[in-house]
């Protein structure tokens, strides 16, 4: 069956963010131990975002690295988490397709490219029903899900766990909130990055497509947005 609800959920990240992040900016200038710098904050807020902010603006992105954040994501394509796991900095416990029997009609994503044009979104659901019943069919032959998953396509929905430290996160926003990114995927980073930003509204101006964080286009073909570095 199409689903088109995807769902993108934040189940953790540090209430003591910007304390930690203080604390190891702290660290690296100061000649008191870190755990006296931890356990002797006494600046609020805004002195710890301009050091944080002074800090990442210098390149020093080690500081952010002790950040952990954890996301639950459903009605995600396998197209889409292939894309995620190609990140190398990330931790993923996914749907398995060899345990997990498909039942029936097996939920899938539609491109939105393909359900635009109504007589190829007609073709692409009788096609999903095909695949359905083969899949089906082999299970009921004896075929272990594990092999009669060789037939599933990239469209089929998945589920997965993701964690990331927020260095990773920054880039992840860099590179999959491009224009030319895939649809599918920008809008599972999108939906990661405003959930972060709800919590830490401070970040908002670093999860944002690189052309923006480098002030210049960098892609061997640019959407137009921004100028290229070359002008």
């Amino acid at each position: 069956m199409p689903k088109t609800n995807l769902e993108v959920m934040l189940i953790s990240i540090p209430d003591n963010l910007l304390d930690v992040i203080y604390t190891a900016c702290r660290t690296c200038y100061s000649p008191d131990g870190a755990v006296d710098i931890y356990e002797n904050i006494t600046d609020d807020n805004e002195k710890k975002l301009n050091l944080i902010k002074r800090v990442i603006s210098s390149g020093h992105y080690s500081t952010i690295e002790h950040i952990q954040i954890t996301f639950a994501i459903n009605n995600i394509s396998r197209a889409a988490t292939h894309q995620l796991v190609r990140h190398r900095h990330m931790s993923f416990s996914q749907k398995s397709q060899r345990y997990v029997k498909e039942k029936g009609e097996f939920d899938f994503i539609v491109p939105s490219a393909i359900e635009a044009k109504k007589d190829l979104y007609e073709k692409f659901l009788l096609h999903m029903d095909e695949v359905a019943k083969l899949y089906q069919e082999f299970v009921e032959n004896g075929i272990k899900s594990e092999d009669a998953r060789a037939i599933l396509p990239n469209a089929t929905a998945s589920s997965m766990v993701v964690s990331l430290n927020l260095r990773e996160l920054i880039h992840l926003a860099n590179l999959r909130l491009c224009t030319r990114a895939q649809l599918e995927i920008r809008l599972v980073v999108k939906k990661m990055c405003a959930l972060v930003e709800e919590k830490e509204p401070w970040l908002k101006e670093h999860l944002v497509p690189k052309c923006e964080r480098l002030g210049y286009c960098d892609e061997d073909k640019s959407c137009g947005r921004m100028k290229t570095k070359n002008g």
